[in-house]
């Protein structure tokens, strides 16, 4: 399968692993990730990074407007100019496609739907983070015929490592 969907709890460690994957592959990949931002410990927000350094802010506390996510609220311009950009890009130009992550705050532009429905459905290789929950969108991608999906949790976030690097070695990208 050439798209593998990595579904857990929040702070488990998906964004690590896909990093760590990144780390120990040698391809042209694009797309985006997010990261926690942390203020006096607590999390505040979090921020949306292309692949190739684009910054932005994807939701925080402080980001006004009616699209919320408990009580963050969310960055759509942020969202579209650097992660759906980022995923326009990837492809165009790329052999691996990241998508971190394909969540609540994310589905709220339909152009990042849109968007990743094209990577999804395009010859190249998707590594994705997905939410547990959602919507019918999120659901409907789940289902999907042409993804794998990997649960993660504490105890196999180590394992799931090798299991995601051989399937995407195995696919000779």
């Amino acid at each position: 399968m050439k798209n593998i969907l990595i579904c857990g709890p929040p702070g488990v460690g998906k964004t690590t692993l896909i990093k760590k994957i990144l780390e120990k592959l040698n391809l042209k990949a694009g797309g985006f990730y997010t990261e926690e931002i942390k203020e006096n410990n607590r999390r505040v927000g979090f921020k949306i990074i292309s692949l190739d350094n684009q910054k932005g802010i994807l939701a925080h506390i402080r980001v006004k407007g009616m699209k919320r996510v408990g009580r963050y609220g969310v960055n759509i311009y942020d969202l579209e100019n650097i992660g759906v950009k980022s995923l326009s890009q990837a492809l165009r130009d790329d052999d691996l496609i990241i998508i971190d992550e394909i969540g609540k705050m994310e589905i709220f532009s339909d152009k990042f739907k849109e968007k990743v429905l094209a990577c999804l459905n395009s010859e190249k290789f998707v590594l994705a983070t997905i939410g547990i929950g959602g919507d019918k969108y999120i659901s409907r991608i789940k289902e999907r015929d042409d993804v794998t999906i990997f649960k993660m949790n504490r105890e196999n976030r180590d394992e799931l490592m090798d299991k995601v690097l051989s399937l995407i070695l195995k696919e000779n990208l």
